[in-house]
């Protein structure tokens, strides 16, 4: 049967060669072609909108990947600006307290804050120096803007900083303008508490308040008056004060090691006996 469909498929061919395209073979080839287009053209219309489907699922698969890829890069590059501005905004700081003059020259250690308290609740700091830096109890803890607290705590390579916004800390201030002293106190968060026993005069809006040297060096900056007042009944002044440090952006800070309260009270101590004595000495010569 194959060889019989070969040699017919052959004599055909040779057929239609010789017929020059008008023989049994054009005919035929002509009605099949005929027979078979309106077939052609309904497959290929049922057919284009498949495939038409089909390289759309191709090219967006394709173009959601792509788009994956490059939502990713966006993230990394986001992700580097941040790091980037943090970077920047640690080297200000870090020149901003590298340049600040501490009051009278006093020895200081710079430290890094690397971490803060268990809660929102807890108003400490914790830094990465400490005993074995020079660091003792109660040193006062400031940055470029102002006063930050006191060394409450310390170790040997490090120290916790109980801020000024805790109750249980309390600075002696006086007022730039007036000149009268008070005592600010935390209230847990926000603005700080002002009391004046002995005040004579209100205190205004945006008056400086700095430390007065009874628990701190004197001279470091505490922070500003927010709403002005003047002595209530019983000869107190009370208000609130805004906090000169920004506390929820420290990073570096200086740890005042070169002062203490004590010398300090013994300095004064000596000073005004010197000053007694000499006073009766000279009174004694004028009297004899």
């Amino acid at each position: 049967m194959f060889l019989s469909l070969v040699a017919v498929g052959f004599i055909m061919a040779t057929f239609d060669v010789r017929a020059s395209g008008t023989g049994l073979g054009e005919v035929m080839r002509e009605g099949t072609q005929s027979m078979f287009t309106p077939f052609q053209r309904g497959v290929d219309w049922v057919t284009r909108p498949v495939i038409g489907f089909v390289d759309g699922a191709a090219n967006l698969a394709g173009l959601r990947e792509e788009n994956e890829r490059l939502a990713h890069r966006v993230r990394e590059l986001e992700t580097q600006v941040q790091e980037t501005d943090a970077l920047k905004e640690q080297v200000a700081q870090l020149e901003s307290i590298s340049g600040l003059e501490v009051p009278e020259d006093l020895a200081f250690v710079l430290a890094r804050i690397f971490s803060s308290g268990p809660s929102a609740f807890d108003n400490v700091r914790y830094i990465d120096k400490g005993s074995n830096d020079g660091i003792v109890q109660g040193q006062a803890v400031v940055d470029e803007d102002g006063l930050i607290g006191r060394v409450d705590l310390v170790s040997a390579d490090a120290a916790r900083i109980r801020l000024i916004t805790d109750p249980i800390v309390s600075v002696g201030v006086r007022v730039l303008a007036t000149n009268e002293t008070g005592v600010v106190s935390g209230m847990g968060d926000g603005p700080l508490r002002l009391e004046m026993f002995r005040a004579t005069e209100p205190v205004y809006e945006g008056n400086r308040l700095v430390t007065d040297g009874s628990r701190f060096p004197p001279g470091i900056s505490v922070g500003t008056v927010r709403r002005t007042a003047d002595i209530e009944v019983g000869f107190v002044l009370r208000t609130e004060i805004d906090p000169a440090a920004r506390l929820s952006k420290i990073d570096y800070v200086k740890v005042i090691v070169g002062w203490s309260a004590i010398d300090a009270g013994l300095q004064q101590g000596e000073v005004a006996s010197t000053t007694t004595t000499t006073s009766t000495s000279t009174t004694t010569t004028v009297g004899g």
